[in-house]
């Protein structure tokens, strides 16, 4: 029986457009999509560098570009969050049937955009027992220590946890660990048919 439920945010609850980002840059000058920057991302998104360094370097790289045109680009990766969703969170919150956590790859600059753009974003939040976001713990999806800590945080059993991402990456990771998961494609299935799609865990 399931008694915990750990949801993803981006493609879960609001849209993204993960290719919105390389398009928008490309659109500033050339560069180079290489390790160096893919480690660049992932220090950020996990708290080790400041904004201010993120954005440092990422003039370095178009330095015809002010820093409002690259933080336009690096949040043009967010679409919109359906109020519907919010409803459907709101309504399993009340029943407090199910222990609910999010856990999210996320960095400063994107959950400040959605603070700014999402007017319900409060009360998202508050609908969940626990709000992990990976800049503010400093780990990250798909590394087992991330749900390591959440398992241990919280003292939950991995078979009675169900854990939904859109990234197949950071499924099979739970996975390897025991817990139940759904890899919510977001162009064909939604979150509100959550116990529809996945009726036989519940």
């Amino acid at each position: 029986m399931i008694k915990t439920i750990i949801f993803d945010f981006g493609d879960v609850f609001i849209n993204l457009d993960k290719n919105a980002i390389f398009k928008e840059l490309s659109a500033l000058g050339i560069f180079d999509f290489n390790a160096e920057l893919q480690e660049l991302n992932t220090l950020y998104e996990t708290g080790k560098i400041t904004t201010a360094t993120f954005l440092d370097h990422y003039q370095t790289l178009f330095p015809e570009a002010s820093k409002t045109a690259l933080i336009q680009a690096w949040n043009a990766i967010l679409l919109d969050f359906p109020r519907y969703r919010l409803d459907f969170l709101e309504k399993l919150s009340a029943k407090q049937h199910y222990q609910l956590i999010l856990l999210s790859n996320t960095n400063e600059l994107h959950i400040k955009a959605i603070k700014e753009t999402v007017p319900f974003y409060e009360t998202f939040k508050s609908c969940f027992d626990a709000f992990y976001l990976s800049h503010e713990i400093q780990l990250r999806k798909p590394n087992a220590d991330i749900f390591r800590f959440v398992l241990e945080q919280h003292q939950i059993q991995p078979h009675e946890t169900l854990f939904i991402d859109d990234t197949p990456e950071n499924t099979i990771a739970a996975a390897q660990l025991g817990i139940h998961t759904w890899n919510n494609d977001p162009k064909t299935q939604d979150i509100i048919n959550l116990f529809t799609i996945k009726s036989h865990l519940f």
